[in-house]
């Protein structure tokens, strides 16, 4: 059931008649069919019968958008998987055709058996609309190829199954790297199809005139793959629980991670993007607080040290609010690594977040006096100094775009 209205494009208007038949609202709606066959409407000028429309204001239906519905952090948990293991077998070849050509007033026609098509593949695509494995399944077979026909007429091929990954998600086999998919639209051919069968007319030859062989398809290629995400990003943010990394992602980027007063709010990798006046973006990366020992995996471990190896440029977050902030940073460079040799000398900024609070102002001399490297100190909560942040974040960017470029690599883009 649905309301119309008279719409007519010339005449005398008839909407009062239309709508003194039909109910106007609440549960008395009819059919309008019904209205107009027990109350017959004049036509207008002309002979011809006006259309009936159904986009009136106060008839049609709300078309707005539905917004994306706000997932909570205990649920994004569920949600967010970064490690699957899947098993892909790819489709088998068809067999091949076995049969003689048939026509009359030709006797010996001879064979016409075609070729089986070929199994279809399982192939692995990158896309950048995908956050998370949550949605790869672990079993995937790509689809048989037909059977050859008469007349020489080959089998179809089996469709390729694609199976779609998020970017940056690394393919294992055995312990073993064997792909790497780092960019948006590439693909990895995770397990071949098998090759169709031959006929009977394949195996025709002058020593035999009307052969009856004919081999079945091959069987697909079979592998058990281990998938890992690493999330891909220009810059990483790292730093202790509780040191207002979320906060700071919030402040500079339309990302909406999960924010409390209490360590360990944030469970998942985030990724926010800044946005600048000349149309590049810079994608920066909320990884989950680590803790001492976290290469021993201890608190959250090595679930998430492996999404800051993809990390250009690293931005160390330190909580002003505590006595000798810079032992911090010394813990959290000691965690990398040990992880991952290298990896703690990358190029990046410490910084320095709490700075409205009263005994951040001294712990910020200090902190100067201790490192020699660059600190910017900022709020993420009041917004002080993020000028400055912007600033050097975008000449990080610019100089790994420029070492991209000079080793004849093109940088990621977002």
């Amino acid at each position: 059931m649905f309301a119309v209205c008279w719409a007519g494009p010339g005449g005398p208007a008839v909407p009062a008649a239309v709508s003194a038949l039909v109910p106007r609202c609440g549960a008395g709606w009819f059919h309008w069919r019904s209205a107009l066959l027990l109350n017959p409407v004049p036509l207008p000028v002309g002979g011809r019968q006006a259309p009936f429309s159904t986009t009136c204001v106060r008839c049609s239906k709300n078309r707005r958008l539905r917004q994306k519905r706000v997932i909570s952090e205990r649920k994004l948990t569920r949600y967010f998987v970064d490690h699957r293991k899947v098993r892909v077998v790819g489709g088998q070849g068809g067999a091949g055709g076995h049969s003689f050509h048939s026509e009359p007033r030709k006797v010996f026609g001879g064979p016409d058996g075609g070729n089986g098509g070929d199994g279809g593949h399982v192939i692995l695509k990158a896309d950048q609309q995908m956050k998370s494995l949550s949605s790869v399944l672990p079993f995937y077979q790509g689809f048989n190829g037909e059977r050859g026909g008469r007349k020489n007429c080959y089998g179809a091929n089996g469709a390729y199954v694609y199976v779609k990954v998020p970017v940056g998600t690394l393919v294992k086999e055995d312990g073993e790297v064997v792909a790497d998919l780092t960019r948006h639209g590439e693909e990895y051919v995770a397990a071949y199809g098998g090759a169709g069968g031959k006929g009977n007319r394949f195996f025709l030859s002058n020593e035999n005139r009307a052969p009856t062989l004919f081999t079945p398809g091959e069987p697909g290629q079979e592998r058990v793959l281990h998938l890992e995400l690493k999330t891909t990003a220009h810059a990483g943010l790292v730093g202790f629980p509780n040191a207002g990394k979320s906060s700071l992602l919030r402040a500079i980027s339309n990302a909406r991670p999960a924010v409390a007063a209490y360590p360990f709010t944030t469970l998942n990798p985030h990724v926010g993007v800044v946005c600048y006046q000349d149309y590049e973006q810079v994608a920066v990366a909320d990884i989950p607080g680590l803790i001492k020992g976290a290469h021993q995996n201890r608190g959250l471990g090595m679930a998430f040290l492996r999404h800051i190896e993809r990390c250009r440029f690293l931005l160390y977050v330190v909580d002003l609010s505590v006595s000798q902030p810079w032992i911090q940073l010394q813990d959290l460079k000691y965690e990398l690594e040990q992880y991952k040799k290298g990896l703690s000398e990358r190029p990046s900024v410490v910084i320095a977040n709490k700075i409205d609070l009263t005994e951040s102002r001294l712990n910020l001399q200090l902190l100067r006096e201790q490192i020699d490297e660059r600190v910017i100190a900022v709020s993420a909560l009041t917004g002080d100094n993020l000028e400055e942040l912007f600033l050097h974040l975008r000449e990080l960017y610019n100089a790994y775009v420029k070492t991209e470029q000079s080793q004849g690599q093109s940088p990621v883009k977002w």
